[in-house]
């Protein structure tokens, strides 16, 4: 079993910064691909950006040049560093990776918890 931990959100003032991080722990053989989703109220939840283990990234278009996601493999961890955000950023956002427990198994698809992230103008 694979268990992600995200941390980071909070309240912040427009124009500010933030750094999420999740953390995986478990059976862990390899993070073969990664993400960070989010969610505000009324609306679907929706990609923010993502990354394999080939370090290709992907953003969504909203944030292209304000978020930078980003991996530590060593300690088994995505980052997801926001900057200038603004109040539209304000959002459960959440983790999501793809990982392969042991060589010889598929990989399978983990959710973390979610952490609130609040933009102020």
């Amino acid at each position: 079993q694979v268990q992600l931990v995200e941390s980071g959100g909070g309240l912040v003032q427009a124009g500010g910064s933030l750094r999420l991080s999740c953390a995986a722990s478990g059976s862990i053989f390899s993070i073969n691909a990664a993400g960070w989703y989010r969610e505000a109220p009324g609306n679907e939840r929706e990609l923010v950006a993502s990354i394999t283990n080939t370090g290709s990234t992907n953003y969504a278009d909203s944030v292209k040049g304000r978020f930078t996601i980003s991996t530590d493999n060593a300690k088994n961890t995505v980052y997801l560093q926001m900057n200038r955000l603004n109040p539209e950023d304000t959002a459960v956002y959440y983790c999501n990776a793809h990982v392969q427990p042991t060589p010889q198994r598929y990989q399978y698809s983990y959710w973390g918890q979610g952490t609130q992230v609040t933009v102020s103008s």
